[in-house]
């Protein structure tokens, strides 16, 4: 399998080179990239046949695709821009967003028979991940934009083996405690050169470097390959893909956040940086590392190269999981990995535990009056989901990026038994409307609240936000929202689950194929036309073009109506939508998930307590109430603390039998909820949630 450039120069260390003549700067965020500009320009050009082709398959009734693609097609800008969009949520979203990539790429067998959906890959310009969807597009790219089928099926089997646990390494042949010790000093000797050349480390090298085994190469992890070499890649180079973004949130060791604080950063082949007002500037990726300073590098400054270590910046797009690594004791591994997180937790510090550290900050001393971490030479990032934007929709609605249709594959784990429920629509609606300002001119359709995904049925089958584009300030993209839903296989596994055999891991790729193509349209028939009447909507009403009839029908079975019932739903316990795929070794399957349970119900109760001490803080720090927005965003992480360890603790009860579990539950939630007590002030974090 043909991988991306292995460019660094010097493995998994960043070293200093001459810099080129014309020296890299930080650039304003008030546009795109020159770089980006000028690589749109060959893929926008690129999408059309690919399009006219899906479009004409999809056949419209009484629209004539090919001639409303020729007719506008010397005006790109007219055309459709379409973005997909991966969510979070570890292995499960993954392999289920997997799933809808294959059902969308023409590549893959029989993606464009009837009722299918390939070409809408290929028809994307922007495809966006956070977390393990931040893997999929990852594995993808740096894997020289391959197929999900080559990727599953790889005669050498050195990528996406997903039956050995992270926490055991590969298995090259040999005794796995050998093959296990190989491994982490592998990882150890790395993350230590790094070091040794004078940059910080964190959990999240270590985590990156484990990740890179299963996503890049198994051999030795891929430590040369960088982010920023996918754009020295043929393919990409060539405009044959779409562009690539990951997502991570800025944040402090043991900051709280929410999607009204949040800076949100953004890496692409290009550049690293934001869009937001505090920060408002990139950095060229090639160069992170690099001591900037007011946006340059003085005189005599050495050039970094090989910061943007691949794995890395995967890594750091799913930092929570650096939690997998703190808790390793609950589960159930080899001693030997327990004995390396223990080293390596001792050497760096339990400050550095839940963060990704870019040191030097590139962004020291620049836009001093707004950015809130211009005087700090540190800069640290985190899972781009803890702001509870779980589908990476922020880069994508950027209005310098004109898109028209986003389809946002949803894999979060928002229920108590680890289905979503719109969570992620509904943390990007409230930051977009913040009155600080943070959405800095995006535009996002209206979301109801989460109460109102699970009555409606939003949350068990496709839905359409933003149909009527006047009804915000400024046009926002349609957003297509396919959630997860057991199509043929129960998928909602814990996003802690740290192993599945080969047929778990292809039945969920096979679910979220399902529910991308709704059962390849044996569940609606319409479902292919409807896609086309998404694609077109925003492109049709540029145009002055008639909807057609057919389309008018898709908007109202498929758009959100404006209705809402907030009401508490009873426990989320969705049907299959088909028929059950078998799958092999449900034994291992079910041992995993309890593992698994113990340990994200371990965690929910974790975030909850940490929730609660700084909840204390601020309750004591002030005999005033606190501002809504704070209390908003304490709330809801709280409540999806809850949710994680809520739903643990119902596998733990009714699949493993622990009867004593709900009772223990209880009582460990109020526990965290009576964390602060202030005699004086007589509030508590339960009143103030």
């Amino acid at each position: 399998m043909p991988r991306a450039l292995p460019n660094a120069p010097n493995g998994y260390t960043p070293e200093s080179i001459d810099c080129p003549s014309n020296r890299p700067t930080i650039r304003d965020a008030g546009d795109l990239s020159d770089s980006e500009k000028s690589w749109l320009k060959t893929r926008l050009g690129k999408t059309v046949d690919p399009m006219r082709d899906l479009l004409q398959r999809i056949n419209i009734p009484n629209f004539n695709a090919q001639k409303y693609i020729e007719d506008n097609g010397r005006n790109r800008s007219a055309l459709p821009n379409i973005a997909i969009a991966m969510s979070g949520g570890g292995y499960r979203a993954l392999l289920n967003g997997a799933g809808a990539i294959a059902a969308f790429d023409s590549r893959e067998e029989n993606a464009t028979s009837p009722g299918h959906l390939g070409g809408l890959l290929q028809s994307a310009t922007y495809l966006s991940g956070l977390s393990g969807g931040g893997w999929l597009v990852g594995s993808l790219f740096v894997n020289n934009f391959t197929t999900v089928s080559a990727l599953l099926n790889h005669p050498s089997h050195t990528v996406w083996q997903f039956d050995q646990s992270i926490a055991e390494g590969p298995d090259k042949g040999s005794i796995q405690l050998l093959d296990t010790a190989s491994y982490f000093k592998t990882i150890e000797d790395q993350v230590s050169d790094k070091r040794d050349a004078g940059f910080n480390r964190s959990v999240t090298d270590y985590w990156g470097r484990a990740l890179s085994f299963q996503l890049i190469n198994a051999t030795d992890g891929g430590p040369s390959y960088t982010w920023s070499s996918i754009a020295l890649e043929t393919n990409f180079a060539q405009a044959n893909t779409p562009f690539p973004v990951l997502v991570a949130d800025e944040r402090a060791p043991g900051e709280l956040l929410f999607s009204g604080n949040t800076t949100v950063f953004e890496f692409n082949p290009f550049e690293f940086g934001t869009w937001d007002p505090d920060t408002f500037g990139f950095v060229p990726l090639e160069f992170l590392g690099s001591k900037f300073s007011n946006g340059e590098l003085a005189p005599g400054v050495p050039c970094v190269r090989g910061f943007d270590n691949a794995g890395y910046i995967m890594g750091t797009s799913s930092s929570l999981f650096n939690q997998f690594l703190l808790n390793l004791n609950t589960t159930s591994i080899p001693n030997l990995a327990k004995t390396f997180i223990s080293k390596i937790l001792t050497a760096i510090g339990q400050d550095n535990n839940d963060i990704a550290d870019y040191s030097p900050n590139p962004f020291y001393g620049y836009h001093n009056s707004t950015n809130r971490n211009a005087q700090s030479s540190r800069l640290t990032l985190v899972d781009g989901g803890e702001d509870l934007q779980n589908i990476p929709l922020h880069p994508l609605i950027q209005p310098n990026r004109h898109v028209d249709v986003i389809f946002a594959v949803d894999s979060s784990a928002d229920t108590d038994n680890f289905w979503p429920n719109g969570t992620s629509l509904v943390a990007t609606y409230q930051r977009n409307l913040n009155s600080t300002g943070i959405g800095n001119g995006t535009s996002f359709p209206a979301i109801p609240d989460t109460n109102t995904f699970v009555n409606l049925g939003l949350n068990t089958r496709p839905t359409f936000f933003g149909c009527n584009s006047s009804n915000t300030s400024s046009i926002s993209p349609l957003i297509v929202y396919i959630p997860n839903a057991p199509y043929t296989f129960q998928s909602n596994f814990s996003t802690f689950t740290a192993s599945y055999n080969t047929s778990a891991r292809n039945a969920i790729v096979r679910n979220g194929y399902e529910g991308a193509t709704m059962g390849n349209a044996t569940i609606d028939p319409q479902w292919p036309v409807c896609v086309g009447c998404a694609i077109l909507s925003r492109s049709l009403e540029r145009t002055e073009t008639e909807v057609p009839e057919a389309c008018e029908r898709c908007f109202q079975r498929y758009c959100w109506d404006g209705r809402t019932n907030g009401t508490r739903p009873r426990l989320y316990e969705p049907e299959f939508k088909g028929s059950a795929v078998p799958v092999s070794g449900s034994a291992v399957l079910r041992g995993n998930a309890i593992a698994a349970a113990v340990f994200a119900a371990v965690v929910g109760l974790m975030v909850m307590y940490r929730l609660a001490n700084m909840a204390c803080l601020l309750i004591q720090g002030t005999q005033v109430d606190l501002p809504f927005e704070l209390i908003q965003g304490i709330s809801q992480q709280w409540q999806g603390a809850l949710n994680v360890a809520e739903g643990s603790w119902y596998i733990m009860n009714v699949v493993a039998g622990f009867p004593d579990s709900p009772e223990y539950l209880a009582s460990e939630v109020d526990n965290a909820s009576n964390v602060c007590y202030d005699s004086e002030h007589r509030k508590s974090f339960d009143s103030a949630h």
